[in-house]
């Protein structure tokens, strides 16, 4: 508008053009402004809803800081009466870390190929049908909202108390994760490979071998090693229902109230899941490479002298001069380690399946159970409860995620941002915060909850403590991530006004990343919903506790009822998040 005064006001200008000016800038004033979409309206009405809510179960669940502060009080009584930790003899300790590992990968791998197939016919570019497309999305979203636990307790049913229900629990389960990123990678794929061996005549096998998977394979891997780590802080809870390892071990140790041992087996778990964490930094970075290996403190650890090793070796997209020589392409330090570390990764594999010691031959007998098993579950019933008890215990169960999510979204804000690499005030900043989420997300919720539940008594408060802080691990690192891969243009538009970094990051970093903080909020919330109910096994509160107490007196139709009203609560958190994603797009 002020172009169009300017030229109205030149001594230059003619009347004609001034009339011109004068009728451009009149057009300008009254235009009317854009309005905001009604589903935009609705979208923005409903996240403020649901941050009421999430604040009155806060309160409802009394959760305050003097209550902390007294909880720590009886923390440090807590810990003078039980003394020091104790741990099992050193050589049944390895035995029981060797297994937990094996069935972890077992079942994570088990995922990984499950899902190949899954994410390539819910991929929207390489599925052969929509109907085909909509069947595989509906997999995945059932399998993400199943709890693993519940799916041990089936298979415990059906195979040999052991490795087997677990592995296949933790396998079916993780579908839901890594066959939704999988195809939301394929979905970005450059078409351009893909179409080129179409139009040679290619089959769609030889398209998704040669033109999509070698594109997608970095984040397959990525995807499949993140689980991993997830899978190992989860397989905690899979021993409260039988399966074998650490977390059946640490179970019976605080059943027996020898919380001096539950304690150590929690202290092993802990460093446990560390020592995974920065394993799978060290085969991100072997082999994808430092372009794709991702963020984490670790990542940059075992990437430094990176730049003496890219000055030494060809670079990406080279160009060789015949196929022959593309053959025959020189035995080079980063493909030395590629290989050896894809050979490692083999062997692992391997070791896994053997140190699980699965009993091969209930894979050909348990059919004929499934009948029987499907029979105790079906049809669903709320039993001598009703409705009304466990309604409210999954309304109790809603409270508790939602109370957590909100102080997780507090909390991973500050550390979050701090993390962030463009917010952070210093490099020492950043590292140290970017350490800390890693130690944060080391420490399973359950053990969390277990360890609070001895202190502040049983009830929701320590479970949603327990969820809230175990949440920051995920939740900061996703909020430090998306900040910095915000543009940079406003930030440095800003930098040169003399703009100080809270103003660059309240008026360019936040206002970016927004979009993407409510995507992980959600996220963070479908995830904490399932949570909750895991630690309602140990006393967290919610409907947890119906679920054990059903799955432990073989009542199996209130389990399908419990199972059923989860898996309809992370339905409609799906829905919604799904909405919000397209709304605020």
């Amino acid at each position: 508008m002020s172009s169009v005064l300017d030229r109205a006001g030149s001594p230059s200008a003619g009347p004609d053009a001034r009339g011109r000016a004068a009728a451009e800038a009149d057009l300008l004033v009254r235009a009317p402004r854009r309005r905001t979409s009604p589903e935009r309206i609705c979208a923005a009405l409903t996240l403020v809803a649901i941050t009421v809510i999430a604040v009155v179960s806060l309160i409802d669940l009394n959760i305050s800081l003097a209550g902390i502060a007294d909880s720590l009080g009886n923390a440090q009584n807590f810990f003078t009466r039980v003394g020091g930790l104790r741990f099992p003899e050193p050589a049944e300790l390895l035995e029981l870390t060797v297994l937990t590992v094996g069935l972890v990968l077992t079942g994570t791998l088990l995922a990984a190929a499950l899902s190949v197939p899954i994410a390539y016919l819910a991929a929207a570019n390489t599925t052969p049908h929509h109907t085909l497309r909509g069947i595989a999305r509906f997999i995945g979203v059932f399998t993400r909202a199943l709890p693993d636990v519940v799916l041990a307790m089936v298979f415990v049913l059906m195979f040999s108390l052991g490795t087997l229900p677990g592995i296949l629990a933790i396998g079916i389960h993780s579908i839901g994760m890594i066959s939704k990123m999988f195809a939301d990678a394929i979905e970005q794929i450059d078409e351009g490979p893909r179409l080129a061996i179409r139009a040679a005549g290619g089959t769609r096998s030889q398209e998704f071998f040669a033109g999509v998977l070698p594109q997608v394979l970095p984040s397959w891997v990525a995807t499949v090693l993140h689980r991993n780590d997830i899978n190992l802080r989860g397989s905690v809870v899979l021993g409260y229902v039988g399966v074998a390892g650490l977390g059946l071990e640490m179970s019976h140790a605080f059943k027996s109230l020898n919380y001096g041992l539950g304690l150590g087996y929690a202290l092993v778990i802990f460093l446990l899941c560390v020592a995974m964490e920065i394993i799978s930094s060290v085969v991100r970075v072997a082999m994808l490479g430092e372009e794709d290996a991702g963020r984490g403190v670790f990542v940059k650890l075992f990437s430094r002298g990176s730049i003496l090793r890219q000055a030494q070796e060809p670079k990406r997209g080279h160009r060789f001069g015949t196929v022959e020589q593309a053959l025959r392409r020189p035995w080079t330090a980063a493909r030395v380690r590629s290989t050896a570390a894809g050979w490692i990764a083999v062997l692992v594999v391997i070791a896994s399946v053997v140190v699980s010691e699965i009993v091969w031959s209930d894979l050909l007998t348990f059919w004929a159970r499934i009948p029987e098993v499907a029979a105790q579950f079906w049809p669903p019933s709320f039993g001598s409860y009703g409705f009304e008890v466990i309604g409210a215990a999954m309304l109790d169960t809603i409270r508790i995620a939602l109370a957590a999510t909100l102080i997780t979204l507090v909390l991973s804000l500050v550390i979050g941002s701090l993390a962030a690499r463009n917010v952070a005030p210093n490099r020492a900043t950043h590292r140290g915060f970017r350490l800390l989420l890693v130690i944060v997300r080391g420490i399973p919720e359950l053990i969390l909850a277990i360890v609070l539940i001895i202190i502040t008594g049983l009830g929701p408060q320590a479970g949603a403590i327990a969820l809230a802080f175990g949440g920051v691990g995920l939740l900061g690192k996703l909020i430090a991530d998306s900040f910095e891969e915000v543009p940079r243009g406003p930030e440095r538009a800003l930098l040169a006004t003399g703009a100080t970094r809270l103003q660059m990051y309240a008026a360019a970093t936040f206002p970016q990343g927004s979009r993407a903080l409510i995507g992980h909020t959600f996220y963070m919330l479908d995830t904490n919903v399932r949570a909750a109910t895991l630690l309602g096994i140990v006393g967290g509160g919610g409907v947890g506790y119906y679920l054990l107490n059903a799955g432990q007196g073989s009542n199996y139709p209130l389990v399908a009822s419990i199972v059923i009203m989860i898996l309809v609560t992370v339905l409609v958190v799906e829905g919604l998040a799904m909405w919000m994603r397209k709304v605020f797009r």
